[in-house]
């Protein structure tokens, strides 16, 4: 009996893996065919868009669509604000979050517990609830249509996860690193600097992708607290590409994709940090 049930162990996990195979060529397929759907339909007409059957290539193939959103300076001010924007909000989200968590991690100090509380309170509370509370701070500071209005807002989302995750991130390292800095007569900020920020690099790593995709990619508050055109961010752009009675799929297509290949890009260049660093917060934290 033992030695049909070791002959049949083989056969189980031959069996597990092609169906875990199988499961992630059909999951890789199913998220990808999106991208490649928008990426062919950039090329094509409305027409040939819309064609039943439809094709992947076709006889109106051209370059259209990137030549007029390239050289039209109001989509290009899209973009613009959008990385302004974002890369702002990864810069500055890196650094309080490097400064919190190393305070929450090797120190301890009064209200310790109650700050705490009120950071992971943030993850709980839906954005939409302080849409109009924000609106109403924003103007009342004159930060309304501006590029800071909308780093401060974005902000408020982004540095209580990016604490959270540093923190257990900087958990996982050994408090000798910070002693051995002491011997050597350095302070604090230089165990910090010189010491831990290039230990934690994959979690510095996964806060800033995140950071930035989200940022990125943000409309709700982008459509509320800007008004004219040169401070819409990308993903109203292209909302505001839609017209009642005239739509160029091609061009919105074309903005789309080229919104989301830095981002793309991006993550495969540093997924293995990124998903390295998410785990070792989550498993730590």
């Amino acid at each position: 009996m033992s030695v049909e049930v070791a002959q049949r162990r083989p056969s189980r996990t031959r069996s597990a893996r092609v169906a875990v195979h199988a499961a992630l060529v059909v999951s890789a397929l199913v998220v990808g065919f999106p991208i490649f759907w928008m990426l062919v339909s950039s090329f094509k007409t409305n027409v040939e868009i819309f064609a039943y059957p439809p094709r992947l290539i076709t006889p109106g193939f051209s370059f259209d669509a990137y030549t007029s959103v390239l050289t039209d300076p109001v989509k290009l001010r899209f973009f613009a604000n959008s990385y302004v924007v974002a890369l702002s909000v990864t810069a500055a989200t890196l650094v309080i979050s490097v400064l919190g968590a190393f305070a929450f991690s090797r120190y301890d100090f009064r209200g310790k517990s109650a700050i705490s509380i009120v950071i992971v309170g943030m993850q709980a509370v839906p954005p939409i609830t302080l849409l109009i509370p924000y609106f109403s701070l924003i103007v009342a500071l004159k930060l309304y249509d501006s590029y800071l209005g909308l780093i401060l807002t974005y902000m408020v989302f982004t540095v209580p996860y990016a604490v959270i995750l540093m923190i257990g991130y900087f958990n996982t390292l050994p408090r000798e690193l910070d002693e051995a800095v002491k011997v050597d007569g350095g302070g604090p900020l230089t165990a910090l600097v010189r010491v831990l920020v290039p230990v934690a690099l994959p979690g510095l790593v996964s806060v800033g992708v995140y950071t930035f995709i989200i940022a990125r990619t943000e409309s709700l508050f982008a459509l509320t607290l800007t008004r004219t055109t040169d401070m819409r961010t990308l993903p109203i752009g292209i909302q505001l590409q839609l017209g009642q009675n005239n739509q160029d799929w091609a061009q919105l297509m074309t903005m789309s994709l080229l919104g989301m290949l830095p981002v793309l890009v991006l993550f495969l260049i540093f997924q293995r940090h990124f998903i390295g660093g998410l785990t070792s917060g989550a498993v730590k934290s």
